[in-house]
């Protein structure tokens, strides 16, 4: 892994060169023809934002001019926060559906030179912020701190690192191996089939520079042989990952199709749950009073059923035969979820069958499954920084982190808009304009 690490390196230092220009920033006022800020407030038309270095200092009426400041001229455009996704595996390529395959012919080296290029198109999409639900620790931790030490262009990182899950459930990585696999070392690292190894995990990845934890306490879609239906971890391993992380300041995100791993694990503290497919109007209510996050990660379910509809024999046959279940759950449960109140943050589990730079697919499926356009971006800006923690993206406020996206048109009228973003800034500095990358 630590090799992994440094082959990521190496590569971010070839890239790092056409990029160095755009990590710099000074005194700049974007003049905004419309402003959507994120807050879910409605649009404000002809707005300046004044940046200082990395940060705003003001939002102000009319197209003001400040002395010294440099002029970004959208004033034609519409101006957002930079977009987050809250759910995607930044470091995963679709190579084959069949993870036996995978685990046998790639490297830990092969994913992390290949994710440079994915930050690169994910932030050019627009997204300034990621939260990454799971990859390998070292590789994901060393892509985080490159893109944070501006050696190669990328969003922002909240990073899981490698998933924590039971033996034999999602993410045990020797389902469908011959026995003798489960004694590699590292490959069943990320096991805990007890509250005591659940809380040693969740220090270690403490340790090793994970920002959230990810959890697994249902069976999974992609996974060999598992259930998505059954509950697969006990209350007790939850509840001591949940424990362990918030008292270390790290918040939980809890991949969970069945009704009984949602609504325990809510119950337990978690505080988000991925994909949420078989919940229903009693968990909604356990969403709401617990305050808990939906993230419906609807792209991906869509791809992989038509994956399995189309081609069934790129998928192992476990997989192929889930997805077309899973698939159209994921938006009768997103619009029930939204009919219901409870807090929706947009997440794509992104990982090659959709490729990085097309999360914003996700809204138009958002908005297909109920939701209006605005809350459907505020899922993507206010909330997704509110899931986060953070006080430093997602809004377009003083104080705020200067990450800012512009688009031709009206994306409350037209939410595919958002995907094709023309203009870019993050930190204050631009990285896109006119549609193309600034080198």
């Amino acid at each position: 892994m630590k090799r992994a690490a440094w082959a990521l390196g190496v590569a971010a230092i070839a890239m790092s060169g056409a990029w160095a220009g755009a990590v710099s920033a000074k005194d700049v006022v974007v003049h905004a023809g419309r402003l959507i800020d994120g807050t879910g407030a409605a649009a404000r038309d002809k707005v300046s934002i004044l940046i200082h270095d990395d940060r705003i200092t003001a939002i102000q009426p009319g197209f003001v001019t400040p002395q010294g400041a440099e002029i970004v001229d959208l004033s034609t455009k519409t101006v957002l926060p930079g977009l987050i996704d809250t759910h995607d595996h930044i470091t995963a390529g679709w190579h084959t559906g069949d993870p036996i395959r995978n685990s046998v012919t790639r490297s830990d080296y092969e994913d992390a030179i290949e994710a440079t290029g994915f930050v690169r198109d994910t932030l050019l999409a627009g997204f300034t912020a990621v939260r990454d639900c799971g990859a390998n620790t070292a590789v994901i931790v060393a892509l985080k701190k490159s893109i944070d030490g501006a050696v190669i262009p990328g969003p922002r990182l909240w990073v899981a690192g490698t998933p924590l899950g039971p033996t034999g459930g999602h993410g045990d990585a020797v389902n469908g191996l011959r026995t003798e696999f489960a004694d590699i070392p590292h490959i069943a690292d990320n096991i805990i089939d007890s509250p005591e190894a659940a809380r040693i995990a969740v220090r270690r990845l403490k340790r090793e520079g994970a920002d959230l934890i990810k959890i697994m306490p249902s069976g999974g879609v992609m996974s060999i042989g598992d259930d998505p239906t059954h509950q697969l971890m006990t209350d007790e391993e939850i509840k001591a990952v949940i424990d362990t992380a918030h008292a270390l300041g790290m918040k939980v995100a809890a991949h969970a199709h069945g009704k009984q791993a949602i609504d325990h694990t809510i119950a337990l503290g978690v505080d988000s749950i991925e994909h949420g497919s078989y919940a229903d109007a009693g968990s909604y209510k356990i969403f709401k009073q617990y305050g808990a996050y939906l993230v419906p990660t609807m792209l991906v379910g869509e791809r992989v059923y038509q994956r399995a509809k189309e081609h069934p024999e790129q998928l192992n046959p476990s997989t192929a035969e889930k997805a077309l279940v899973i698939g159209p759950l994921l938006q009768k449960n997103l619009h029930d979820a939204y009919a219901a109140g409870v807090k929706i943050a947009f997440g794509t589990d992104t990982f090659g069958l959709s490729r990085h730079g097309e999360n914003a697919q996700e809204f138009a499926l958002m908005v297909g499954a109920g939701m209006t356009p605005m809350d459907a971006i505020k899922a993507a800006t206010g909330n997704a920084a509110d899931l986060l923690g953070s006080q430093d993206v997602g809004t377009v406020q003083a104080g705020r982190y200067a990450d800012l996206i512009a688009v031709d048109g009206d994306p409350l009228r037209d939410i595919r808009l958002l995907e094709t973003v023309g203009f870019v800034m993050k930190g204050g500095a631009v990285v896109k304009a006119g549609g193309k990358p600034v080198t």
